[in-house]
């Protein structure tokens, strides 16, 4: 899918490209005529605006009261909360690429399967330093939306992969990963014990 020339004016900025064209108009309406309306229209639109890194045009299918919930990262109240989650990740990610895989929608809303790409090489994302690590992750949106506009979405996706591949957690698997779930057993296992123990001294 191409980029689109319409792009945010901080997505011009977070992402380091040419400005070879005007920036937008901020928050220029869709004409109501081209506006999706069925809940799977919408979804699509929603993703194929975040893909091009048009915020602008994202933020058109948003409720001014939009909760987000991240099941990974956190819970997101409002437009402009949801809005500046999108302006950190996409200038963490300069090269965030998102592909829709599957949508089922009904009168209420939908669901989208996606698979989303990029590389952390430019601003911290949610404290983390960028380390040029490469991301690959898939994921969920359960979208409840009326009015053309969505009004609830959670987002599932598995953090603990992204951990794993920014350099937060070890290599699935690998010797320090080993050593840290060896640790965290010890840890838990003495705890057990502890809290044995003063149950047993307190009883007598």
């Amino acid at each position: 899918m191409g980029r689109a020339r319409a792009q945010c004016w901080e997505c011009h900025v977070a992402r380091g490209r040419p400005l070879d064209c005007d920036p937008p108009r901020p928050g220029a309406p869709m004409k109501t005529s081209d506006a999706p309306r069925a809940p799977g229209e919408v979804a699509r639109a929603v993703f194929e605006a975040l893909n091009d890194g048009d915020l602008d045009g994202f933020a058109q299918f948003s409720a001014d009261g939009v909760f987000g919930d991240f099941i990974a990262v956190g819970e997101f109240r409002g437009a402009a909360a949801v809005r500046s989650f999108f302006v950190e990740l996409l200038a963490a990610v300069p090269d965030f690429s998102i592909t829709v895989e599957d949508v089922i929608a009904d009168d209420h809303g939908a669901a989208v399967k996606w698979h989303a790409t990029g590389t952390f090489t430019g601003s911290p994302f949610r404290g983390v330093v960028a380390n040029g690590r490469r991301i690959g992750l898939r994921g969920v949106d359960f979208m409840e939306i009326d009015g053309g506009r969505v009004q609830r979405n959670r987002i599932a996706y598995d953090g603990a992969t992204f951990a794993r591949q920014v350099g937060l957690l070890p290599p699935n698997g690998s010797g320090p990963d080993r050593a840290l779930l060896a640790a965290f057993n010890a840890r838990t296992r003495l705890a057990g014990w502890w809290q044995r123990r003063c149950r047993s001294t307190t009883s007598r």
